[in-house]
């Protein structure tokens, strides 16, 4: 709807790889829709995944002894989080949804995504203890994994080799997102795109538009480990 707004971290090296067209596809569809659209595009913007003292300006809490948690909590408190960190952010604070959009990397996202979970979703920003999962501190926030797989359908079931695709989902989904209290919508997986036919590949990109048409009508999934585990 008009006025809502998305944020697509997006984690590809090629933009003309099935990832970028799945991205350019969501920008177009959203945009098409009135929601306004920003894209992180970790690699063109050679976002640091590494969290290290560069992520505080000035001085440490404690110089004695470097303990990255507490020193990037105190610095959010003061205001003192490295630039690149801030707009970050900012753009999750703006976001009423956010997409992530990757190629999955040994059964997880590429460490340049990771390294924005990391570095991004600080204590005091994302979470405070208690106010964490149901009352993490970016509740009213959906996110969405939409990512590309090397293996089959197949191989990602629960009898399959890869064990079923949910299993992989745990950790992003609800170690990473819901612990920051945003509701999860169900994932979008398109499933081995390098080895199936070019028709069949338009027909992912198509299934693709087709959703985000009407996404916002969705309901999140149940955010319980029943869902991941039935």
């Amino acid at each position: 709807p008009p006025g809502r707004k998305v944020l697509i971290i997006y984690a590809h090296q090629e933009p003309k790889s099935f990832n970028g067209s799945l991205k350019t596809i969501a920008v177009e569809e959203l945009s098409k829709q009135g929601c306004s659209v920003t894209v992180s595009d970790l690699y063109a913007m050679q976002f640091e995944p590494r969290a290290t003292r560069s992520d505080i300006v000035g001085c440490l809490h404690n110089p004695e002894e470097f303990n990255y948690g507490v020193e990037t909590w105190e610095a959010y408190k003061r205001g003192a989080l490295s630039n690149d960190l801030v707009e970050e952010q900012k753009k999750v604070q703006e976001a009423d949804l956010l997409i992530f959009q990757f190629p999955l990397y040994w059964f997880s996202m590429p460490a340049i995504m990771k390294g924005w979970m990391d570095r991004v979703l600080v204590r005091g920003f994302a979470h405070e203890f208690p106010d964490c999962y149901d009352s993490g501190l970016l509740k009213n926030k959906l996110a969405l994994f939409s990512f590309t797989t090397g293996g089959s359908r197949e191989m990602y079931t629960k009898g399959g080799i890869s064990g079923d695709i949910r299993y992989l989902l745990w950790p992003m989904q609800h170690g990473i997102m819901h612990f920051c209290g945003v509701k999860v919508l169900a994932p979008h997986v398109c499933f081995a795109p390098e080895f199936v036919s070019e028709e069949k590949r338009k027909e992912m990109l198509i299934a693709w538009a087709q959703r985000l048409k009407t996404l916002w009508k969705e309901e999140p999934i149940n955010c319980s480990s029943e869902w991941y585990f039935k």
